[in-house]
């Protein structure tokens, strides 16, 4: 091939790779949970992510890690920071993603988000929420946001975060099959249980971060609370708690709850907290959900008599991941109805399918030591 031949190939060539790549990024209006409809070069070179970190790298794959422009991690790290050793040790590149802060402890930072130059920033509805005014000054930069929620817990919110974290990063084929699975993870515990015709057994759901001598949050409407409804259970605390907070013992007491799920995480505080996930023991976890059976007036519960008490992650809640939890709730309302049904398999088989790691500890358990029950 002489020299002008080999130019023009040379050129064809670039114009084609140009050609894939203006293809491969173009404008894409995107609806948010909110109804919002937002403009997003996508997929987006360079996210901005606030929430969800472990549902944006299952829905993102592999090329996700590199297109961090920033994140909010404080929660994430603080809370399982087992877990995001794992990551930073699979991925190294996340140790150097900047950290803008966290809402919650108002410490996010809208400058160093607009310092990152990201493409997309992509917020949990409660952050947006919490945010307010501040978030105009991104979009006066020209800089979109889009709005994710798997909070509440439901099925249409988990379906269409997942949908929007698809068409952000690109991934639409992949956040589809994530989805899918959700869905028939929901479709068949609401069919069994509808179909069953059965009274749904009373549930009570606790954080135990603050061990057994303090009631902690429980959930009404949402979180947990959404679960065990979804799950064909009756909350007790839903008709005392709107979104999450304490109830009163007393009221406990009176409610009855034929089944108990304490949650906790593996990075506690207190030494008497439930503590739970990445490297936990069962043993360990064992012990400090028999704290909680010891409270006072606790041993006439019905839950406590059946041995029908139980301790979860919570590290795996608000999060498309919650399927395996979603299922382990279901079981213990009605575990005649999924006695085929392994949670812990569906959880560790998330990982396996979809993210770098593979997580190993206690994730949920019986008081009994039955943690498929």
């Amino acid at each position: 091939m002489n020299a002008p031949a080999r130019t023009r190939t040379w050129l064809a060539s670039l114009l084609l790779c140009s050609a894939g790549s203006l293809a491969v990024a173009k404008p894409v209006v995107i609806e948010d949970v909110l109804g919002r409809k937002v403009t997003v070069d996508a997929p987006a070179k360079r996210v901005m992510l606030g929430f969800y970190i472990e549902d944006y790298f299952a829905v993102a794959g592999d090329k996700g890690y590199d297109r961090l422009a920033g994140m909010s991690r404080g929660w994430f790290v603080k809370s399982r920071p087992a877990t995001w050793a794992m990551y930073v040790a699979s991925k190294p590149q996340l140790a150097k993603v900047p950290d803008v802060g966290n809402v919650q402890d108002q410490t996010f930072s809208i400058e160093k988000v607009m310092a990152a130059k990201p493409d997309v920033v992509v917020l949990a509805d409660w952050q947006y929420k919490a945010l307010g005014a501040e978030v105009a000054r991104l979009e006066a930069a020209r800089i979109p946001v889009v709005v994710v929620d798997y909070n509440a817990q439901t099925l249409a919110r988990h379906l269409a975060s997942t949908r929007i974290l698809g068409e952000v990063t690109g991934e639409t084929a992949r956040a589809q099959r994530i989805a899918s699975d959700y869905r028939q993870v929901v479709d068949t515990i609401t069919q069994r249980v509808a179909k069953a015709k059965r009274p749904p057994p009373r549930i009570y759901i606790e954080l135990g971060d603050k061990g057994p001598a303090e009631y902690s949050y429980t959930y009404g409407k949402n979180m947990w609370g959404a679960m065990a409804q979804l799950a064909g259970g009756d909350n007790i605390a839903q008709p005392f708690v709107k979104d999450w907070g304490t109830i009163h013992p007393e009221q406990l007491m009176a409610s009855k709850p034929e089944v108990i799920l304490i949650a906790g995480y593996e990075s506690v505080t207190s030494a008497t907290a439930m503590q739970i996930g990445q490297d936990i023991p069962a043993a360990t976890a064992q012990q400090r959900l028999k704290g909680f059976t010891q409270r006072a007036g606790w041993a006439e519960l019905p839950a406590v008599k059946n041995q029908r008490v139980y301790a979860v992650y919570h590290g795996a809640t608000r999060s498309v991941m919650d399927a395996a939890l979603l299922q382990y709730v279901a079981k213990t309302l009605y575990p005649d109805l999924f006695r085929d049904v392994n949670p812990l398999a569906t959880y560790l088989g998330f990982y396996q399918r979809y993210l770098p790691i593979r997580p190993h500890g206690t994730f949920m358990l019986g008081v009994s030591g039955n943690g498929s029950l």
